[in-house]
């Protein structure tokens, strides 16, 4: 993977940018998606946001190696805090994180949205977070994209500010939030795969806490793992 050639699951990322948008891609790393997307005319502006040195120094490397230093900037910071008071941000990414931490970023930056027309949002695990952040907060999801690399599968989540209820009206909240109002819809090969694993995962679960015997904490998780199979087991067989 380089500036010129993404991986798959950036390259889906790159694709829900925003033509000429101004973006600021948080947990930049190498700053990959900043420099492919000004090269190939997506953005016409990136901010590469990078919390720790190693890849902050890449990232700053990368974008003088690509002669990108007036139209990157690349910053040191945490989250969202890298964009500056009153700046306009049409579009931020932020992909390869787990769920929890995404859905804290939002919510720790969240005074740094008020010009942001989109997130484009790729979690690693726990998507669910992002779905419950995004309804809590009057963000509508407006598009979802399950994908496999490498034996890994990934979501794409998209976002903009609107009726944050609007997708998940074909289906129950519950199921929506935990599956993806858009994937349960599709329902494709991706995403029969991804939750026919979880299932085998939770059976395990399952069993141990009945191995482990009664307290008031097994009873919760149980009920809960119970909860989640159910689910699964009405979405494997659909």
């Amino acid at each position: 993977m380089n500036e010129l050639k993404l991986s798959k699951r950036l390259e889906v990322v790159a694709s829900y940018i925003p033509k000429d948008a101004i973006f600021a891609d948080i947990g930049s790393d190498h700053a990959y998606l900043p420099c492919y997307s000004i090269i190939n005319g997506i953005a016409k502006g990136a901010i590469a946001g990078e919390i720790t040195e190693g890849p902050f120094l890449s990232a700053q490397r990368q974008v003088s190696k690509s002669n990108l230093d007036e139209v990157i900037s690349v910053r040191k910071g945490d989250g969202l805090s890298v964009i500056k008071e009153d700046e306009k941000v049409d579009c931020i990414t932020i992909a390869g994180m787990g769920g929890s931490l995404i859905t804290k970023i939002l919510e720790d930056g969240k005074l740094k949205l008020d010009y942001v027309k989109r997130l484009v949002l790729q979690p690693n695990i726990h998507a669910i977070n992002i779905r419950e952040w995004l309804i809590n907060n009057e963000w509508e999801l407006i598009n979802e994209q399950i994908i496999e690399e490498d034996n890994k599968i990934y979501e794409i989540l998209v976002a903009e500010k609107g009726n944050a209820h609007r997708p998940y009206h074909k289906h129950s909240l519950q199921s929506g939030l935990l599956f993806g109002p858009f994937l349960l819809e599709e329902n494709n090969k991706v995403f029969q795969k991804k939750w026919t694993n979880e299932r085998t995962h939770l059976q395990t679960i399952l069993a141990q806490l009945q191995t482990a015997g009664y307290t008031f904490e097994n009873s919760e998780k149980y009920r809960e793992v119970s909860g989640q199979l159910n689910l699964i087991e009405e979405v494997i067989q659909a």
